[in-house]
């Protein structure tokens, strides 16, 4: 092989290696197609669902609409698709938060939360209430993909996001210890509010202290 073919191949597998993953959207949401998904809007918005101590966010949601849906006329709950995406100052305890989020919503009558694979993509679907979504956490980014009225989430739109937001979700995460991060200082010289104490759910033994409301042995 001749140098200058050397250097073409050396070039094109450079190329390659750099654009491996899709770069996160500036504004957060990706503002095109996604296969037969029909980008239709997006929009800043205030809430923040996994609040992280000490990182500031703020967050975007984009819909798609089914193409085929669009093209009959007609539009049904599952012919929408909603994203939110939440991005952070740095990635120190987005993912605490996001698995001591969905480990309360496993807790919750009504919901089903189950780990899964989505393509790459290590992620926690959620299902009940009328709602189905996926979430996972990425770095210094949590991603929500669903919507009302659905009973799963269109693979697709996962797996696109997933390639600009990889996921950093570990094996395990409704059981066993929580990832490391940062926890809410307690100001020990706070005075007492026994109207509205705080409890540290992070110890609470309910074998040994009972919540309130509650005696000794009640479920």
């Amino acid at each position: 092989m001749s140098r200058i073919s050397w250097v073409l191949l050396a070039t094109g597998l450079t190329i390659a290696a750099c654009s491996g993953a899709a770069t996160p959207p500036p504004r957060g949401v990706v503002e095109g197609d996604l296969g037969s998904w029909r980008f239709r809007r997006s929009q800043a918005v205030l809430d923040v669902e996994v609040w992280v101590p000490g990182n500031k966010a703020e967050a975007f949601t984009a819909t798609y609409v089914r193409d085929a849906a669009e093209k009959r006329g007609r539009l049904q709950d599952d012919d929408l698709v909603s994203v939110f995406v939440t991005r952070y100052q740095r990635s120190a305890g987005v993912l605490r938060e996001t698995v001591k989020l969905v480990r309360r919503l496993a807790q919750e009558a009504g919901y089903t939360v189950e780990e899964k694979s989505i393509g790459d993509q290590r992620v926690v679907a959620i299902l009940g209430h009328g709602e189905a979504w996926v979430m996972w956490a990425a770095a210094n980014h949590v991603i929500k993909v669903g919507g009302r009225g659905r009973q799963d989430v269109p693979d697709k739109v996962v797996e696109d996001y997933g390639e600009r937001y990889p996921s950093v979700m570990p094996g395990g995460v409704l059981e066993g210890p929580l990832p490391p991060g940062p926890e809410p200082k307690r100001d020990p010289n706070a005075p007492y509010d026994a109207d509205n104490p705080t409890p540290d759910w992070d110890r609470y033994d309910p074998d040994e202290t009972p919540a309130p409301g509650k005696k000794r042995g009640e479920p």
